[in-house]
C-alpha cells in the first residue's frame, strides 16, 4: 500500500540557531481535583524536556554529561564501563569530565544543536555520590547558559540529604531510580549499599535505600519539584510488584512512571546477564505499563541513554563531541538565536496540532461519532522526529510503535533495529530481525521503501506505507482502509 500526503515544513536543523526557554518535563497527569491552572503551569513546566515529555521528544534534544564516575549502591543490571563507543545503555560513557570541562561541552553543543534545552546529570555512577562535580557543575552551566534546563537522576540513597541544594540550584526535575517497595524483593536486585560510610549487604542495605527513596520522595514534593520514578522490569523478580510500586509512588507525589525493560545481555558483564536472567518482551513490558497507566501518566518513549547522551532521543551523537573534539571547538551559544528557534520549533508544534485535529475530525466526520469496541492494531513508524513520517525504511535504527483504533492513536514504545541498507552486507539477516521485531505490527509506515523488502513484508501480512506526513494522520488513514478490507 501506497499512500503520500503533504504537510508541515520540517523541524529546524542544527544549522538553524536556537534558544530554549526555561521549560521541563513532559507527560504529567494531575489529579481531578486539581484546577486547570495549576494543570496548565504544571504543562509549561515539562513542555521542553524530551525526556519527560512524548510530545517534546519529537522536537528537542537532551544532552548528558559524564561528571559523575562514584556509586554507592550495586545494581544486578549494572555494569559501569568507560570505553564502550558503540553500547546505548545506561552507566556507559566513553570518558570523564570534570565540571569545567562538561560546562565547555554544554555551550559548544547548545551552538551547535540549537534544539538543546535540556542538560542532566545521570552518572556514569550516582550524581548524588559525587555532589561537588555535579553541584559545580550545575552552577557553571545555570550562570554561562540559563535558558538551558537541569536535570539530575539518583538512586535516592543520597536525595534526603541533597533537597534543598537541588531547590537552591533551581534544578526542576528530578529522577530517582525506584525497583521495589518489598525490602525482600529489593534483595534481588541490590547485593549492597554504601551509606555513611558503612556497607550494607542484603536485605539490610535494601531497607536502608528503600527508607530513602521514600523520604526524597516525599522532600521533592515539599519542595515543589517535579519528580519522575524509573523502574527496571525484570521477568520473575519485580515484574508483578511493579503495579504496587505504581501506586506506592503516585501516592507520594511522583507525576511520571517510566517502566523500562531490564538489558541483560552477557557481553555486558553484568550479574543478571551473566545468569542468564532475561528481559521482558516488548508485549510483557506493555501489559505491565498498561496495568500502571491507570493510576498515572506512563513515560513510554525512553530510549535508556548512555551518561553522555547528545542529541534527540533514538540519536546518540556522542561519538560527534567527543573530548578531543570539543575542546578544539570555540562555542557559538547566543541567547536570542536560540529562542529563535525555540519559537520556530513551538510554532511547527501547533502546525502539528492543527494537522492531528484535522484528523481526527475527519475520522468523526466519517465515523458520525467516538466508535465503542473498535478493534486496536499496532503499526511502526519510521521517523526522524518532528512527529512526522519522515524516514526511508532502510535508514531507520528503530521503529516507534503506536497503538490505533478508531477514535486515536497512541505512541506505545520503541523498539531498536540494525538498519537494514548496508550496501549488501548481512542485509538479509537484518531484515529477517526487523521483520522479527515489528511480527505483530499490521503495517510499517515509511517515507519509502524498496521493492524487496516490501514484498517480503507483505508476504508476512505487514503491509507498507509510504507518506511524509503527521504520524497521526497516516496511522488514521490506513487503519480506516485496513478495517474495510477486513470486512469485505
Amino acid at each position: 500500500m501506497t499512500q503520500s500526503t503533504g504537510l508541515v515544513t520540517p523541524l529546524v536543523t542544527e544549522s538553524t540557531p536556537t534558544k530554549a526557554k526555561s521549560s521541563g518535563c513532559g507527560g504529567c497527569n494531575s489529579d481531578s481535583s486539581a484546577t486547570v491552572e495549576m494543570d496548565e503551569k504544571l504543562k509549561q513546566r515539562i513542555a521542553q524536556h524530551p525526556c519527560y515529555s512524548e510530545e517534546a521528544h519529537h522536537h528537542y534534544a537532551r544532552l548528558h554529561v559524564a561528571v559523575a564516575p562514584a556509586c554507592n549502591i550495586q545494581c544486578n543490571y549494572c555494569n559501569r564501563k568507560y570505553d564502550c563507543a558503540n553500547e546505548s545503555r545506561p552507566g556507559v560513557v566513553s570518558e570523564l569530565l570534570t565540571p569545567e570541562e562538561a560546562a565547555h561541552k554544554a555551550l559548544v553543543i547548545a551552538g551547535k544543536i540549537p534544539q538543546l534545552t535540556v542538560l542532566g546529570i545521570a552518572g556514569p555512577g550516582d550524581p548524588l555520590a559525587n555532589p561537588e562535580k555535579t553541584f559545580r557543575t550545575f552552577e557553571l552551566i545555570a550562570e554561562k547558559a540559563p535558558d538551558i534546563k537541569l536535570c539530575l537522576s539518583t538512586n535516592g540513597l543520597m536525595l534526603p540529604e541533597y533537597v534543598d541544594r537541588i531547590k537552591q540550584l533551581n534544578i526542576d526535575h528530578v529522577t530517582i531510580t525506584i525497583n521495589m517497595v518489598d525490602p525482600e524483593i529489593g534483595a534481588k536486585i541490590y547485593p549492597w549499599v554504601h551509606y555513611k560510610r558503612k556497607r550494607y549487604r542484603g536485605i539490610e542495605g535494601v531497607k536502608i535505600l528503600h527508607e530513602k527513596q521514600m523520604e526524597g520522595l516525599q522532600a521533592l514534593k515539599e519542595a515543589d519539584i517535579l519528580c519522575k520514578v524509573n523502574s527496571v522490569m525484570i521477568p520473575g523478580i519485580n515484574d508483578e510488584h511493579l503495579i504496587k510500586v505504581n501506586k506506592v509512588i503516585r501516592s507520594k507525589g511522583a507525576f511520571l512512571h517510566n517502566i523500562m525493560p531490564l538489558i541483560s545481555a552477557p557481553e555486558h558483564g553484568t550479574h543478571f546477564g551473566l545468569t542468564g536472567q532475561r528481559g521482558p518482551t516488548p508485549k510483557e513490558l506493555k501489559v505491565v505499563q498498561d496495568n500502571c497507566a491507570g493510576n498515572m501518566k506512563m513515560m513510554r518513549h525512553c530510549r535508556q541513554c548512555r551518561a553522555d547522551a547528545v542529541g534527540l532521543l533514538g540519536e546518540d551523537r556522542s561519538q560527534e563531541f567527543t573530548k578531543a573534539k570539543f575542546m578544539e571547538m570555540t562555542p557559538e551559544y547566543d541567547l536570542e538565536q536560540r529562542q529563535e528557534v525555540h519559537a520556530g520549533i513551538e510554532k511547527f508544534k501547533e502546525e502539528l496540532k492543527v494537522a492531528k485535529e484535522k484528523a481526527l475530525s475527519a475520522v468523526e466526520t466519517t465515523n458520525g461519532a467516538s466508535v465503542e469496541n473498535s478493534p486496536k492494531i499496532l503499526v511502526a513508524v519510521a521517523t526522524k522526529g518532528g512527529g512526522l513520517v519522515n524516514q526511508h525504511f532502510g535508514h531507520a535504527k528503530e521503529f516507534q510503535i503506536y497503538e490505533v483504533d478508531a477514535n486515536k492513536v497512541s505512541f506505545v514504545g520503541h523498539r531498536k533495529v540494525d538498519h537494514y541498507c548496508q550496501g549488501g552486507y548481512g542485509e538479509k539477516a537484518t531484515l529477517e530481525n526487523i521483520i522479527q521485531t515489528i511480527a505483530d505490527c499490521k503495517a510499517v509506515l515509511v517515507s519509502k521503501i524498496g521493492d524487496s523488502p516490501k514484498e517480503k513484508l507483505h508476504k508476512l501480512g505487514i503491509q507498507t506505507v509510504e507518506s511524509y506526513d503527521v504520524i497521526e494522520t497516516v496511522a488514521l488513514e490506513f487503519y480506516q482502509q485496513y478495517v474495510k478490507e477486513q470486512g469485505k
